[in-house]
């Protein structure tokens, strides 16, 4: 077992307008490995947010990145660091929580979305009070989540448009 915390490498994604804050939970081993968010190829994040934006797939980080700062996007994760086995969100013990309520005061943020369930509950259990914003739950992007499709992933996530 991996006793020791794993710490969140990857910075916040956000600039002072951006309008709406999407939160994960920790970053798996493939997005730490590549350094940057929801870098799974089988995660439909970058599919979802595109379409949503009306946008070509971004590819590199730098892509995704001005995607993300064009379309007023911020993207975060609830958790700093925490012990967990893998990238499995069951396995997350030892929270310490990330700053959620300093991004919201250094942004235009109206708006917050977890994607997927544990994020969700994390930041309730977590963040909520710090950070006084509620949070708007979104079905995870995550290859995980079979049930959804891209399709009625990509429905779902319209919410987002219609809040900015």
């Amino acid at each position: 077992k991996n006793e020791h915390p794993v710490v969140h490498p990857i910075p916040p994604v956000y600039r002072a307008d951006s309008r709406i804050l999407i939160l994960g939970s920790f970053p798996s081993v493939k997005s730490r490995e590549t350094g940057f968010f929801y870098g799974h190829p089988q995660n439909r994040f970058w599919k979802v947010t595109a379409a949503l934006l009306g946008s070509r797939v971004p590819v590199t980080v730098e892509d995704k990145k001005r995607m993300l700062l064009e379309g007023h996007i911020a993207v975060w994760d609830v958790i700093d660091s925490c012990e967990i086995e893998g990238s499995s969100d069951s396995s997350i013990r030892n929270v310490k929580a990330n700053d959620i309520g300093g991004l919201l005061g250094r942004t235009s943020i109206q708006a917050v979305f977890a994607n997927g369930d544990k994020a969700y509950q994390l930041y309730l259990k977590y963040c909520r009070e710090q950070a006084g914003m509620d949070i708007i739950k979104l079905p995870s992007t995550s290859p995980a989540n079979a049930a959804w499709n891209m399709e009625r992933l990509a429905e779902a996530w319209q919410v987002i448009v219609r809040e900015s």
